[in-house]
């Protein structure tokens, strides 16, 4: 019997995610005789060099994004690429319309969303390191803010809504962490608090985010921030998408310099979001519960290996935060 993909070695998912890039690179009218290896994490991504050039070909392994989400997710990247000077690849169409192939994969036995893009040229960011740099994140996120406000909205009604704190994916935490009392306890209470702050702004007017602004989505293109990986993005406040990047930021002896340099950046293209401090901390605190909820979900097989360690890591991290109400990555193990 097959061995399932989930119990695969990571070498051999990437073999399987390999086939299933070439045999959809000729429905976006594309030929390569190989693909190499950009990232394999929650989704894999290859390089495919055609004659049309570097192309960037995602296969969406562990996506939570349906066809819709990720065709309303395209356009707006399109449309971003068309419309501003921020950087971002340009999302290449499919032969049959739309930005989406499918591809049958007998080792995932289901079919695969695959999406391709024109190459980022540029240095990935990696951290964000130094408050130039957060600087340059706070305005991009502006001028994402800014046009979405603005682009007709061709797409938004596909893309997903963030009204909750694990946007909509099944819970697999509560269960996770049912026979540890005290881990079960401090996720139970930080989940509620979390919801409460989601549900306060459930009635302000949402625009497509982002949603995972950070360092390992960033490159410097020709002394500029460009930015890719739209496959998070939704339907949320402006407020939650500065959060996010928030999150990223906290965890060394800068945390609090690199944060305000994300807000005067930020502040120096558009006004920043009224939102009280506790709020803001439970909307950073909230991507801890997210990413948690989302190694769980994962079949990726290092992201497998990590699920349990990073459930401790999250205890020990919203503990600190429900104690003190300031949320930070940098908490010794309790």
């Amino acid at each position: 019997m097959p061995t399932a993909y989930a119990d695969l070695d990571e070498a051999s998912q990437v073999e399987v995610l390999r086939e299933v890039a070439l045999l959809a690179a000729p429905a976006f009218g594309l030929h390569a005789a190989a693909a190499e290896l950009v990232l394999h994490g929650f989704n894999t991504t290859f390089r495919l060099d055609t004659h049309a050039g570097a192309v960037a070909m995602r296969v969406n392994t562990n996506s939570m994004s349906s066809i819709a989400n990720v065709e309303a997710q395209q356009a707006w990247q399109h449309a971003l690429r068309r419309d501003t000077d921020v950087i971002v690849p340009d999302p290449l169409p499919a032969a049959e319309g739309g930005y989406v192939a499918l591809v049958h994969s007998a080792a995932l036995d289901r079919e695969v969303v695959v999406t391709a893009s024109s190459w980022l040229a540029g240095e990935d960011l990696g951290t964000l390191s130094t408050p130039e740099q957060a600087r340059a994140l706070g305005a991009l996120a502006a001028r994402l803010h800014t046009h979405a406000e603005q682009w007709e909205p061709e797409g938004h009604g596909r893309f997903p809504r963030f009204a909750s704190t694990l946007f909509g994916d099944p819970d697999l935490l509560t269960a996770a962490v049912a026979g540890d009392d005290g881990l079960r306890d401090l996720v139970t209470e930080a989940w509620e608090r979390c919801e409460r702050v989601f549900a306060r702004w459930a009635a302000q007017p949402a625009i497509p985010l982002h949603a995972d602004l950070h360092g390992g989505n960033l490159k410097w293109h020709e002394g500029h921030l460009a930015v890719f990986d739209f496959d998070d993005s939704g339907l949320g406040v402006p407020a939650l998408d500065l959060a996010i990047c928030a999150f990223y930021l906290r965890g060394g002896e800068d945390e609090g310099v690199l944060e305000d340099a994300l807000r005067e950046g930020y502040a120096a293209v558009r006004p920043l979001p009224d939102v009280a401090r506790a709020d803001h901390e439970a909307l950073v605190a909230a991507r801890q519960l997210l990413l948690a909820n989302s190694l769980l979900a994962s079949t990726t097989a290092n992201q497998r290996s990590e699920a349990e360690a990073y459930l401790r890591i999250t205890g020990d991290r919203l503990r600190h935060w429900l104690g003190t109400g300031h949320f930070t990555r940098a908490v010794p193990a309790g």
